[in-house]
């Protein structure tokens, strides 16, 4: 346990590596275990047939709770399931308080189905600045770090997004359709158009690593969840890309953005895609 004394800074220098461990054996504790394991039981709805959460989520997020509050004395966690249990807890996001914003199975979805395409999301931030990131693929075992200022690794390797090579489609994946309103869905129209290929997207959380590794364009997301974009969004800025709203301006994990969003590869992409947005918008 550290000190109270010692500073964000001083915490991000020196315990990363502890923050990594602690993802690694919730997965390896709460989430492998029932993967193509779940019984009915264990798989409740949230919001619709579409919204699930299971026992992983749940017992993955307690564990993630546990050992991060002690890790950083007097820091609090915003967990998707417990904001889901309590909304007023999201406004931590707002206060001064450090703040662990994670999400224990980002693509609950697919790990009900027995897909691989998942992944557990911790960021930290304070403020409304989100200062380090750790995403981690159980099933490939690949675990991706960002601290602002200080660059991106996958498995310790350093992450360039690159720019999109010219004379191809731009690749983008954008929100379901059944996440959106009406004039969501009419923005992202914008980008069916000569020299893109937009696609329903899967995890968040992979397809922002797709797009620090280079592997993915852009995405084009049309909500606001926390738990599902900060890590993401840091690990693509500190990989060299770029993000922004409808409004032109970097997206906020704090709430009140123009929607949709795009964060892509590079700048430059960014702005192509945000055109493409408020041309269908």
């Amino acid at each position: 346990m550290i000190e109270h004394m010692e500073t964000i800074d001083e915490f991000l220098a020196h315990r990363t590596a502890d923050v990594a461990q602690a993802v690694r054996e919730a997965a390896a504790t709460e989430i492998m275990p029932r993967f193509r394991q779940l019984a009915a039981h264990e798989i409740d709805e949230k919001s619709g047939p579409h919204d699930l959460v299971t026992d992983a989520d749940r017992k993955a997020e307690e564990y993630l709770t546990g050992v991060l509050g002690k890790l950083l004395p007097g820091s609090v966690v915003v967990g998707e399931e417990a904001v889901h249990a309590n909304p007023a807890t999201y406004e931590a996001l707002q206060g001064e308080a450090p703040v662990w914003i994670v999400d224990p199975v980002d693509g609950t979805r697919q790990f009900v189905h027995g897909d691989p395409g998942f992944c557990t999301l911790v960021a930290l931030a304070q403020r409304g600045v989100v200062l380090a990131s750790w995403t981690y693929a159980p099933v490939r075992d690949q675990l991706a770090v960002a601290v602002r200022g200080r660059g991106a690794l996958l498995d310790g390797v350093p992450l360039l997004a690159g720019a999109p090579d010219a004379g191809h489609d731009l690749e983008v994946a954008t929100s379901h359709p059944d996440y959106t309103t009406d004039d969501q869905k009419r923005a992202l129209l914008g980008l069916r158009t000569r020299g893109v290929s937009p696609r329903p997207c899967g995890s968040a959380g992979l397809e922002y690593l797709a797009v620090a590794r280079g592997e993915l364009d852009a995405v084009a997301f049309s909500w606001e969840a926390a738990w599902d974009h900060a890590a993401g969004l840091l690990l693509v800025e500190e990989a060299g890309g770029a993000h922004l709203t409808l409004a032109g301006e970097p997206f906020r994990i704090t709430g009140g953005n123009a929607l949709p969003f795009t964060a892509a590869r590079d700048a430059a992409t960014a702005h192509r895609v945000l055109e493409l947005l408020a041309g269908g918008a």
